[in-house]
């Protein structure tokens, strides 16, 4: 969904920042996905999770965060959602 430039933007894949890696990077735009696989359900990667997306933030970044069954169940809204974030 993100390849050659589908949205109009270029996203890098598994893009370092600082100490963390993101998921897939839009650098013009400042936006960070991050693709959650079941092992972000447990209590302890959410509160991992938030920490990331908050520092994150405070270097200027928005941080979408979807889920493996999102992007899988429903690659439409989840496209959407990005389209509208954009």
């Amino acid at each position: 969904m993100l390849r050659n430039n589908a949205l109009g933007v270029k996203f890098r894949r598994q893009h370092p920042i600082e100490d963390y890696i993101a998921d897939f990077i839009c650098l013009d735009k400042k936006l960070i996905l991050e693709i959650d696989g079941g092992y972000h359900y447990c209590e302890e990667q959410k509160e991992e999770d938030q920490t990331r997306t908050s520092n994150l933030e405070k270097m200027g970044f928005r941080v979408l965060r979807f889920t493996n069954e999102q992007i899988l169940c429903d690659p439409d809204k989840t496209l959407q959602t990005i389209k509208e974030t954009l």
